[in-house]
């Protein structure tokens, strides 16, 4: 009868309100976490099942959201449904909220939809002021207890509702305890507890100006804002950022009568996995303290113990924990992340939720569950992320090490995350001298204020790459994700001087010179002094990231290529599962320091004649190059070749010759010097070679296709080089797919030339061979108009590859390494804004990381659909650097592209995600 009449009450407030804002946790289940976020429908869920729960109720996410649209006020309705509900709370426990004789505590916790582990806030014993904590001491008849739970509701509410400082608290607990003569929180007595909480109260009087709230409703009230508010704090919006969680779910708030963990050392509270989220063995995993409360088990403050010790403290009740873990995990089959507290020897589960879990960990939990009949294969390739498949590959720091050096105040300074992976080395500031050591096996961090192709050997042989200037896409990033190495980019912390051959740190006196080690961390865009250790990773060890991979690609429709400018890359691309090269950049090749003084010879030259003779010199690397490529792509069992896509020289001549400022600058001081005529003549010509080809925008300029129709003999010279290695490895009995892409093209007239140009040179080719050779020619799709006129492109081309990078460049009209440098990612992150209190943010994502569907994402789409009207067995790819991206990914498969090709490190990452995007596609087909 009571329940009835408690559920009437509540629904007669629902009926006066526009929506249902509170539901009880009898009223929810676990299919509500978007209404209720995680934490509300996981308590739901277990007070359902019978499970020991205590009594209580969720606020909505939608009222969070209620709450920010309506000028950070309640809307109507949600406080006098949470007061209906807290009553039928208070019967259901039969005590009463503010009651002298029988108060009723209660606990508010945030909890969206995803998991956000101390993201937001919490309060706890709240209802507590100074009549109802002499009831508690009726109660219990511990007086030590009560005003325990008093000077700790104190001290949280008045962090986390008056914004007072932690640490006047604190010190002021320290005071107590030294004067007691004791060690922890737990042994100052009751008389002193009494005193401490009276000073707690007049700290947060003068910190807030306004006496400490004592009526228990308004205690409520401004809980529920504070977590409310907490959606939006900083740490819980870096939070979202970095995980691509939306910011528009809003949090769910929690009020649960409490339970008491800190009653005696037959209470106690605790955490628990049902696995271990660190390497995910199939065992009960956690900690816990006797006489405690929650905060202490996450706070440090006291040692905890391991869960397995519980058994012998408290038997029984370990016992019929370990039943309620295993049933919770099999109830939701995923690994559990549970919170419990014990009280007076009754256990009590006060949250269950899908556990946080490393990559190594989230793989084998995936696939143990899968061999255990727990899930599918289907659900263990949806359930791990992306990102953890390359968080497995990479070396990384080893995480104690880190905190460590954290500690020691090694941290130097942070820029972007721009290729992940961890190293250490010594700091040198020019390639050459990178090359030199590395070569002879010192580890090496290249250091440079922004990196160019002039710097690629010395970034060969680098462990990784630091640069004060550029963005996530810039040079240095995008060469760095190809060769697999760390690198953190943009580090405006700390400035370059490339002359000393040092760094200084902005805002202190450290100085990093030559020589010294630092280590970086490619995925948090981290610097530190000195070396951390590393944990490397070997894919062939992997063996259940293999089985979970070959399962993602019996799923998948996208075809996986890799990017790969060297044979080794190449190779390296085989073993993480590629099937093809989607993107092979043939000005890499000219920069290896044998070459480049030919490939400036070529530049250089004044007639058709000298530059061809140049060319020779550069056909037999060229050749040679492919050759490894090809030979590398050739599966030796069936000596069939995977598809290898080479593109034409693509950059401006004027990136293979030294910068004119620094030339200039030498002319000058030759010139002030005297002498050195020969020196001085050779450096003028360099000069004026270079100021005649200076652009006012390079990237937009005489490039790509267009280079190629000015200067014919430089696509004739790679064109012999790629179908000539072909020939020879066909002569081997291997069989080769090499298609070659023409890059820039605009406009249907220059593909139709260039590839006249080019027939004439296979047809040369395959009459030397004596046999056809199989060849197909193509472009990349990098310009507007390219995408608005693909129906007239695709009837001269055998395939299309859409190159995001430049593509992204030109809609939107950003200049990558400068946008990234200066305002995009104040775009992304959010611009302030005076008289606002939240940043007002302008794009949602960097559309380089991740592809703007919305707008280059219609031109993708576009191009996709005419090219396929006028040709409908046309190849379509994309090679940019969204190719390695899951988001990325799942728009390929939505359009449907053949296949993305991405850095050979993100295979794997490719191979997943396309699985999912694929998985994700049937369903939504059903």
């Amino acid at each position: 009868m009571t329940q009835q009449i408690t559920h009437s009450e509540l629904d007669e407030a629902v009926k006066r309100s526009p929506r249902k804002w509170v539901y009880l946790f009898s009223e929810g289940n676990a299919s509500m976490r978007e209404l209720l976020g995680g934490k509300g429908a996981g308590v739901a869920e277990m007070t359902n099942a019978g499970l020991p729960v205590p009594p209580g109720f969720t606020i909505t996410t939608e009222a969070c959201n209620g709450y920010y649209d309506n000028n950070r006020q309640f809307p109507e309705g949600v406080w006098e449904q949470a007061k209906a509900a807290l009553a039928i709370v208070e019967k259901q426990t039969g005590k009463g909220f503010g009651s002298k004789e029988n108060p009723l505590l209660v606990s508010v916790r945030s909890g969206a939809k995803f998991s956000m582990p101390g993201m937001m806030d919490t309060v706890l014993n709240l209802g507590i002021n100074d009549e109802t904590v002499l009831g508690l001491v009726a109660l219990t008849g511990d007086e030590r207890f009560a005003y325990d739970a008093y000077r700790r509701f104190i001290q949280m509410f008045s962090k986390i509702v008056l914004d007072t400082n932690p640490q006047d608290f604190e010190v002021v607990l320290e005071r107590y305890k030294h004067e007691a003569g004791v060690k922890t929180d737990a042994e100052i007595p009751a008389a002193d507890l009494k005193k401490m909480v009276t000073e707690f109260k007049q700290i947060a009087e003068r910190a807030s100006g306004q006496p400490f709230p004592t009526d228990v409703y308004q205690q409520l009230h401004k809980a529920i804002e504070a977590v409310f508010s907490s959606w939006n704090n900083k740490r819980a919006i870096d939070y979202r950022n970095f995980n691509k969680i939306p910011h528009n779910l809003g949090t769910g708030v929690n009020v649960q009568s409490m339970v008491f963990g800190n009653m005696g050392n037959n209470s106690g509270t605790g955490v628990a996995f049902t696995r271990n989220p660190a390497h995910g063995e199939k065992k009960l995993y956690g900690e816990y303290l006797l006489n405690a409360q929650g905060e202490d088990v996450v706070a440090g403050i006291r040692t905890p113990s391991p869960i397995s010790k519980l058994e012998q403290d408290l038997p029984d009740v370990y016992q019929q924990f370990l039943e309620i873990a295993q049933r919770l995990e099999k109830h939701y089959r995923d690994m559990q992340d549970l919170e419990f507290t014990v009280e007076q020897g009754k256990l009590y589960m006060l949250q269950t939720r899908s556990g946080k879990r490393n990559a190594g960990a989230a793989v084998k939990i995936a696939v143990d569950m899968v061999e255990e009949g727990l899930i599918t294969p289907e659900e263990a390739v949806k359930r791990v992320e992306p990102s953890q498949v390359y968080q497995l590959l990479l070396p990384r720091f080893d995480e104690a090490e880190k905190r460590r050096a954290e500690q020691e105040g090694r941290l130097l300074a942070k820029g972007l995350n721009a290729s992940p992976g961890a190293a250490y080395g010594k700091a040198i500031f020019d390639a050459d001298r990178a090359e030199e050591l590395g070569k002879a096996g010192t580890p090496v961090v290249l250091v440079r204020p922004e990196t160019s192709p002039d710097d690629v050997h010395g970034m060969l042989v680098a462990k990784g790459i630091l640069t004060a200037r550029g963005g996530a896409t810039s040079h240095a990033a995008v060469v760095a994700r190809g060769l697999g190495l760390p690198c953190v980019a943009g580090c405006e912390g700390i400035r370059v001087n490339e002359e000393q051959h040092l760094f200084r740190v902005i805002g202190s006196d450290t100085v990093i010179k030559e020589g010294d080690d630092i280590s970086i961390d490619g995925a948090t865009g981290e610097v530190f002094a000195g070396i951390i250790k590393t944990v490397d990773a070997d894919f062939d060890k992997e063996t259940d990231l293999k089985k979970l991979l070959n399962w993602a690609d019996e799923f998948r429709k996208l075809g996986v290529w890799a990017n790969a400018d060297y044979p080794r890359d190449a190779k390296r691309a085989v073993t993480f599962g590629a099937q093809g090269i989607g993107l092979c950049r043939t000005e890499h090749m000219f920069m290896e320091q044998e070459r480049l003084p030919i490939v400036q010879k070529m530049i250089l030259s004044k007639t058709k004649e000298e530059r061809e003779a140049a060319l020779d010199q550069l056909l037999p690397f060229q050749q040679s190059d492919f050759k490894g490529i090809f030979s590398a792509m050739v599966d030796p069992q069936t000596n069939e070749g995977y598809p290898v896509v080479i593109r034409l020289i693509d950059p401006p001549l004027h990136e293979f010759l030294p910068s004119y400022e620094e030339l200039l600058v030498e002319v000058t001081r030759l010139e002030t010097q005297g002498g050195h005529e020969e020196e001085l003549a050779e450096k003028r010509q360099m000069l004026e070679a270079v100021g005649a080809m200076r652009e006012m925008n390079p990237m937009l300029g005489l490039r790509g296709c267009r280079l190629g129709l000015l200067f014919p003999e430089i696509n004739v010279m790679q064109t012999r080089a790629i179908l000539g290695a072909a020939a020879e490895l066909e002569k081997e009995g291997k069989k080769l797919h090499p298609k070659i892409m023409i890059p820039l093209v605009g406009h249907v007239n220059e593909l139709k030339e260039v590839r006249r140009q080019l027939e004439a040179v296979a047809a040369e080719i395959a009459k030397d061979a004596g046999k056809p050779i199989d060849y197909k020619f193509g472009t990349m799709i990098e310009l507007p108009r390219a995408a608005l006129t693909a129906d007239q492109i695709a009837s001269v081309a055998d395939f299309f590859s859409f190159g995001t990078n430049d593509l992204t460049q030109t809609t939107f009209g950003y200049s990558r390494d400068d946008a990234e440098g200066k305002f995009l990612l104040k775009y992304v992150e959010g611009l302030e804004e005076p008289g606002l209190k939240d940043k007002v943010k302008i794009l949602p994502v960097n559309p380089f990381q991740t592809l703007d569907r919305d707008g280059v994402g219609q031109l993708v789409a576009m191009a996709v659909e005419k090219g396929r009207k006028t040709n409908p067995d046309i190849e379509l790819g994309i090679c940019g650097e969204h190719g390695g991206d899951p988001d990325s990914i799942e728009f390929c498969n939505e359009v449907g592209l053949n296949y993305v090709s991405c850095s050979p490190f993100r295979v794997p990452v490719a191979r997943l995600a396309a699985a999912q995007a694929a998985l994700s596609r049937a369903e939504k087909d059903r």
